[in-house]
């Protein structure tokens, strides 16, 4: 004999139901065996009764209404910023305190998640904790160059960026050439600017930055014949100048990172009628950069962690 197993919740009930409406059993007698409360059936007795089979589909019981929802007013807020800003559920959070509106970020998140303004990460099977060692600003500065996309009065532009790990504090320029003679003059310009003094910078292996990959400039015992410009000035002024591993742009995460918001944020949102444009346009982009949350600061800007450095 084959038994007919219930595939739905709709069918289930049915089982219990039709004997009782069908009078082929007692409600009591079905009662008696009836996994559930005697209430319950009654309860679906009646159902089937008034609406027929559709009255035995399950309904959910999340309530219409729940009195600690978010209001509409904070998120066309959130989603405003978001729209505006591009920035992260926890600076969103933070931006709104500052405005006197008290709203976790995971509420932030299940606003922008809800209007499918998120984008789709990528899980991770293993992770990594990390010491993160405490710098103090100017101990280390990571320097790198980025193309300024397309051109600009028909030439090609070049900025170099150099940022302080402990403070995220920044600084640009923006050249029409990228060579040995202009990373020096950045540099020295990053000195002058810096509140506090400059003891190392980390770059990668640019023939702009270092000469020690350079196979012409290497001796049999692999020391360098000649020493970079950078190099030399890095020494008078009694700074250490650090490499990362070739091919591993990661290790100058920092930096690389804000070439990422300078993309999205800057150039992405902006056109330049000529060089002096594009410098203007530039710092005051970095000012604004300064003056923004940092996820690696708790909440606190650039400006706010020089300022609170003791």
């Amino acid at each position: 004999m084959t038994v007919h197993m219930a595939q739905t919740i709709q069918e289930e009930r049915l089982r219990w139901v039709l004997p009782i409406v069908k009078k082929e059993k007692g409600l009591a007698e079905v009662a008696a065996v009836f996994p559930h409360g005697k209430r319950t059936l009654e309860r679906w007795v009646a159902a089937y009764k008034k609406h027929g089979k559709k009255g035995l589909v399950p309904h959910s019981t999340r309530p219409k209404t729940n009195p600690n929802e978010t209001s509409i007013r904070i998120k066309e807020r959130v989603l405003e910023m978001r729209k505006k800003e591009q920035v992260c559920a926890l600076k969103i959070k933070w931006k709104l305190e500052k405005q006197g509106v008290k709203i976790h970020e995971r509420t932030v998140g299940k606003i922008l998640k809800a209007d499918g303004v998120v984008r789709t990460y990528r899980k991770k099977k293993i992770k990594y904790k990390y010491i993160k060692a405490t710098l103090t600003p100017g101990e280390l500065l990571e320097i790198d160059v980025k193309y300024v996309p397309g051109r600009v009065a028909g030439k090609r532009y070049f900025q170099y960026t150099a940022i302080d790990c402990a403070s995220r504090w920044r600084h640009l320029a923006v050249y029409d050439e990228q060579t040995t003679y202009h990373s020096v003059e950045f540099l020295k310009d990053v000195m002058r600017v810096f509140p506090y003094k400059v003891r190392a910078i980390k770059t990668d292996n640019g023939s702009i930055f270092t000469n020690y990959y350079l196979g012409t400039n290497r001796r049999s015992d692999t020391t360098v014949r000649n020493l970079h410009a950078l190099d030399l000035f890095c020494a008078r002024e009694n700074i250490v100048h650090y490499l990362i591993d070739p091919g591993r742009p990661a290790q100058n995460g920092k930096v690389e990172r804000s070439h990422r918001s300078d993309q999205e944020t800057f150039y992405d949102r902006n056109s330049f009628r000529s060089f002096k444009d594009l410098q203007q346009k530039m710092r005051t982009w970095n000012v604004r950069y300064n003056d923004l949350e940092h996820c690696g600061l708790n909440g606190k800007t650039p400006n706010e962690a020089l300022a609170n450095y003791k």
